[in-house]
């Protein structure tokens, strides 16, 4: 029988479609072939970004992929999400070179999904030897996988990777029926507040659910313009192309859901989310005017009637942002993992990450206390 046989392309791009989808599965949008090359295609990724798309695949015995994993060669650690600014610092004040590494990611998602996309577990160890190759062959510092889906973590961890872990803000749908019924699970003082944000942030506006054929340029233009405004604010340039949110459009726009805010029939704000097969992601959202509680309104509560209406089960809203907690997300762990060949900088890294584990546990404790459902709900589904 063919062995299987792992290689390195270029681009997600340059492999089948139907094969990598086959392996990603269709429950997270961020991992599947036309997001991944969007992000190519539209050059967020690759050329100068210092992003290089590295994707790994492994075909079986009959030639077909089984297993990837979507790499990328880092130069640094913008828009990753989980930070290791510190690490690279005490790597190279000892004397290494911490870039170029090894990403494992959806990047520019802050999204936990699968990192190891395998058409049966037990192409797991030799596809993360692979990424291990990958690292050993070309002398690189380190490979880290981020983000990683919960059932996926004793795949590294029995691989020996370093487990790091941190917390994100979700929110559960437990069956509710509609808004109405979520609230009514809050304390009397978070439901009065929320009812109050809600009616004060749109006074005055008509918002608007876009999806499918709804979706047009002038859409995206008008949500470019929003990207650009918080992307400056928070990053210093935004990560993606205007190009990609067309070609997002084109090839995924059952999975988009574009909110937007209109005044007088103009956008003056929109938020930008992705559906998933049990979950809706929030992921950008920005504006042109300044109005109390629309940032809420949009990211927060829209995505709750939206979940609520179609079914899914839980609202990611995207990293960090503890005004979360007091609109009914709670706290969630999140985990990525990681491969450092180096025996004294992995020692190091392991003490640190010991010693953060257990602050980030007493801090998710601390807020899970703190959530605004009624005492007897205090720790949703």
């Amino acid at each position: 029988m063919t062995e299987c046989v792992a290689r390195v392309a270029r681009g997600v791009a340059q492999l089948p479609r139907e094969e990598w989808d086959a392996c990603a599965g269709t429950g997270n949008p961020f991992i599947c072939w036309d997001f991944l090359t969007a992000l190519e295609r539209s050059g967020s990724v690759g050329g100068n970004s210092g992003w290089q798309p590295l994707p790994l695949a492994i075909d079986g015995p009959d030639g077909r992929i089984v297993a990837a994993a979507p790499l990328y060669g880092k130069t640094h650690s913008q828009g990753e999400y989980v930070f290791d600014h510190g690490w690279a610092d005490a790597w190279e004040r000892a004397g290494g070179r911490y870039y170029p590494k090894i990403q494992i990611a959806a990047p520019f998602t802050p999204v936990p999904g699968p990192r190891l996309l395998l058409r049966d577990d037990g192409f797991a160890p030799a596809l993360i030897a692979g990424i291990e190759a990958v690292v050993e062959q070309n002398a690189l510092s380190s490979a880290h996988a981020t983000f990683i889906a919960p059932e996926q973590v004793p795949l590294f961890e029995a691989a020996g990777w370093l487990i790091r872990e941190d917390s994100q803000f979700h929110w559960t749908n437990r069956g509710y029926g509609d808004f109405s019924d979520f609230l009514a699970e809050l304390s009397s003082a978070k439901r009065k507040n929320i009812r109050k944000e809600r009616e004060r942030a749109v006074e005055g506006l008509e918002i608007v659910h876009l999806t499918g054929d709804a979706l047009t340029e002038a859409h995206w233009d008008a949500f470019w313009t929003f990207y650009q405004d918080t992307g400056a604010r928070k990053w210093g340039r935004p990560y993606l192309t205007r190009a990609f949110f067309s070609m997002l459009s084109e090839s995924m726009a059952d999975r988009v859901l574009l909110v937007l805010a209109l005044r007088n029939g103009r956008p003056i704000a929109g938020a930008l989310n992705l559906i998933g097969a049990d979950a809706l992601y929030g992921r950008y959202w920005g504006c042109t005017e300044e109005v109390p509680h629309l940032h809420f309104e949009l990211c927060y509560y829209q995505a709750i009637d939206i979940a609520i209406a179609r079914g899914l089960r839980r609202v990611e809203a995207g990293a960090q942002g503890g005004h979360k907690l007091a609109r009914g997300y709670a706290p969630e762990p999140t985990f990525s993992a990681h491969f450092i060949p180096n025996e004294s900088f992995r020692q190091a890294v392991a003490d640190f990450l010991e010693a953060e584990r257990l602050g980030v546990q007493r801090d998710r404790d601390w807020l899970t206390e703190r959530t605004p459902f009624r005492k007897e709900d205090a720790r949703p589904d």
